[in-house]
């Protein structure tokens, strides 16, 4: 496996693993700061001051409702609900290029520290994938562009499938996946 960064001064969340049957562009979920310092601002977020302060309000609310089971079931969702936040994030989001058999988008969520616990992929067969573009789509009053695999079927029908959905990444990083799906697949 080897593993290159083809952006790394403006966008090295970017990263291009090559293996020898397929090659995988992994957009990972952070980004510079763009006032220039280099420092790093994650989209995934760790623990914040709230998760910490959740115990403590707690504990105290608790011996004065302790035999009300209703703020008990409460206390306990309002906990497993933040876990549950916290350990969904996305982590990073890839396109899995098998040059004779198709592509896989996946996305990896988790807690930013420890390994993915979930990841969902769908994977597109070459027979059905028709092209691999960069389309642009108004959200409020911007344009973003995105990528996406048009999907052909039997009935003549086609879908899109957007890859990195979650994450939006910048047009120089879309440009380069763009460039090396179109490179291998067509």
């Amino acid at each position: 496996m080897k593993r290159t960064r083809p952006l790394p001064d403006c966008h090295p969340e970017l990263s291009v693993l090559e293996w020898p049957s397929f090659r995988e562009y992994r957009v990972e979920n952070w980004r510079l700061a763009r006032d220039g310092s280099g420092n790093i601002v994650r989209g995934a977020t760790s623990w914040g001051w709230i998760d910490l302060c959740l115990p403590l309000v707690i504990s105290f609310i608790w011996p004065r409702f302790r035999d009300n089971t209703v703020s008990c079931a409460f206390a306990v969702l309002v906990v497993g609900f933040s876990i549950y936040c916290r350990c969904t994030q996305v982590l990073h989001e890839s396109v899995l290029v098998f040059p004779a058999y198709g592509i896989q988008l996946e996305t990896h969520r988790g807690y930013p520290l420890l390994k993915p616990l979930f990841v969902s992929r769908r994977f597109i067969h070459a027979s059905l994938l028709e092209d691999f573009i960069i389309n642009e789509g108004l959200r409020r009053w911007n344009i973003r562009y995105y990528l996406a695999a048009v999907r052909g079927s039997s009935t003549d029908k086609i879908t899109l499938d957007v890859a990195f959905e979650n994450i939006l990444p910048y047009f120089p990083v879309l440009l380069e996946v763009y460039q090396g799906v179109q490179e291998l697949m067509f």
